[in-house]
């Protein structure tokens, strides 16, 4: 339903696929703790070791993220990566997929990058036959989940102690839109301006 190799282009960012060559922008963009609060450790970016490692997992093989598409968000101005983001859990069958692994600088975290990647991500997304596009979040996120209601996503719930992390049991929330839903989301995002915060 969606395959690797495709480059997704906005106003301020592209999208394009991942790979080696933007280790040392993730690593510059990506070693600060506070964007690996809510995440297990073993996906920091401290080190470019820790970046050849990342970018090997989401290219060649993650367990937790299954059937993945990985891009990196490359600033179109400096022609930089100032993060990534995947489709993954894709079930092709069902028509259905899942948006997530997201992360920015967080000189962007004030700005409507993050939504201008969601709609690259969507669009791409609904124009390949999705039916559905999920997204999940660490209960305790509010950054995160407050980002993906801004979008119009439908709250589904929350899923007590979901997964382990960090040696401790975790609960994660629950999102998702709908191929119905998506032109009139769509329209309403369209009018965000995307600019970037200081």
């Amino acid at each position: 339903m969606i395959e690797r190799g495709t480059t997704l282009y906005g106003n301020v960012v592209r999208l394009e696929p991942l790979d080696f060559s933007h280790a040392g922008d993730l690593f510059e963009n990506g070693n600060d703790p506070a964007i690996w609060e809510f995440t297990s450790g073993l996906h920091d970016m401290s080190s470019l070791d820790r970046v050849h490692h990342y970018i090997g997992r989401a290219l060649y093989g993650d367990p937790l993220a299954p059937d993945s598409v990985p891009f990196a968000i490359v600033e179109l101005a400096t022609g930089r990566a100032i993060g990534s983001t995947r489709f993954h859990s894709i079930e092709t069958t069902h028509r259905k997929c899942e948006i997530g692994w997201t992360w920015l600088a967080p000189r962007f975290w004030r700005s409507a990058v993050n939504t201008e990647c969601k709609v690259l991500l969507l669009s791409h997304a609904f124009e390949c036959g999705a039916n559905r596009v999920q997204f999940k979040a660490n209960a305790h996120n509010w950054r995160s989940r407050n980002a993906i209601e801004r979008l119009g996503a439908q709250f589904e719930g929350t899923h007590r102690a979901f997964r382990i992390m960090d040696g401790k049991p975790t609960d994660v929330s629950f999102y998702s839109i709908l191929a119905a839903e998506w032109p009139s989301i769509k329209e309403r995002l369209s009018s965000v301006r995307v600019t970037v915060g200081a």
